[in-house]
């Protein structure tokens, strides 16, 4: 009888799993031969997959999976708001174009960016569910956020950072890709956008250090220390990073997601300074801290990127972390101050000018 019954959940749960895992749209595109070939190109692949700059590692076993599950089900109230974080509904007058850089940050790391009278659009993740594959659901503390991409303005250009399930969204895409003129993406990345029907002539897909020159903008992407995947059999077979942005008057930096190392200042003495430097500042751990910064790295990487002010991000949106959903601000104003590095903490949905020179604690009243 037991046998049986192992023998009709396999007759069932084999196909169905195949299934998920080669049909699923979640998953995005699958590198094909031609791809992976162009890909090895790039002098940041190495041994089949794309490399990091400096020696990379998360403290990561099946021995220790044990532990970590048990003290990812301790503290949970606190990882995540009682209640849904508010977003400032879009004001379309207020981010006319009229020759002044404004931005919106959405929560975790999608950011409306205005630069140069153009609207761009960087890792537009606005879906409820940073999760969408897994037996355990990470939703977004805000509710409703897929539906301000059609309140948006017509897109210029989308900036991708890479092609993890917290940045590149599924259900976003969907919305975003007739929205958009243009598509920039580290390499591999493009290979999604096309499974979703992006058309492909929209797509530019660029190494680091590569310069684009887009209307009057210079746009590089720039090393970040992370890996790619979406996937069991995709891990770093696309590349990450993060963007430099500059007008002829103006300069933004945007870090991308990564631990911290030598990169941040050779954008400083490369790119900087910047008027606003978006730094990752969230979602870390000691088991995973090379490839995500603590907050007081964060605000070192904004010195060395030669930031006017830094904005932290990739956080307040979901939980990825076994941290309180309100360390990672706090910790990064405490050094901040220390180090007298002048920083924007904006509220999720405000729009930020470039004369904004100090912004609310927003969070504080929140449980």
């Amino acid at each position: 009888m037991i046998s049986s019954v192992l023998l009709l959940i396999l007759g069932f749960g084999v196909p169905f799993g195949y299934y998920y895992l080669k049909k699923n749209p979640q998953f995005g595109g699958k590198l094909t031969k031609d791809e992976k070939l162009r890909l090895q190109q790039s002098e940041h692949w190495k041994n089949g997959i794309f490399q990091n700059l400096s020696k990379t590692t998360m403290d990561m076993s099946l021995a220790s999976l044990p532990k970590l599950i048990r003290e990812s089900m301790q503290g949970r109230k606190t990882r995540i708001p009682k209640e849904a974080i508010p977003i400032i509904p879009f004001d379309a007058h207020k981010f006319k174009p009229d020759g002044v850089p404004k931005f919106v940050w959405y929560g975790h790391s999608v950011l409306l960016l205005q630069i140069d009278n153009k609207n761009l659009l960087i890792d537009p993740m606005f879906g409820s569910d940073a999760s969408p594959v897994g037996p355990i659901r990470t939703k977004r503390f805000s509710k409703d956020s897929l539906h301000i991409i059609n309140k948006l303005p017509p897109i210029d250009a989308i900036l991708m950072t890479h092609d993890h399930y917290d940045h590149l969204d599924f259900g976003s895409m969907r919305l975003l890709k007739q929205k958009a003129d243009r598509f920039l993406v580290p390499l591999g990345v493009g290979r999604h956008l096309e499974h979703w029907g992006v058309d492909k002539n929209k797509i530019t897909e660029i190494d680091w250090w590569q310069e684009i020159k887009l209307f009057d903008l210079q746009l590089v992407l720039t090393p970040s220390r992370h890996f790619s995947g979406r996937g069991a059999w995709d891990r770093a077979k696309s590349l990450w990073g993060g963007w430099v942005i500059k007008s002829a008057k103006h300069s933004v930096y945007w870090s991308g997601d990564g631990g911290y190392d030598d990169h941040f200042k050779e954008v400083g003495e490369r790119f900087g300074p910047f008027d606003w430097g978006f730094m990752e500042c969230g979602q870390y751990n000691e088991r995973w801290h090379q490839i995500h910064m603590y907050p007081e790295e964060a605000v070192q990487a904004a010195l060395d990127a030669k930031v006017a002010y830094a904005i932290p991000v990739h956080w307040g949106a979901f939980s990825l972390a076994l941290h309180h959903w309100k360390e990672p601000v706090a910790r990064f104003i405490t050094e901040a101050g220390k180090k007298d590095q002048p920083y924007l903490t904006p509220e999720p949905g405000e729009i930020v000018s470039i004369t904004t020179e100090k912004t609310s604690s927003w969070w504080e009243p929140l449980n």
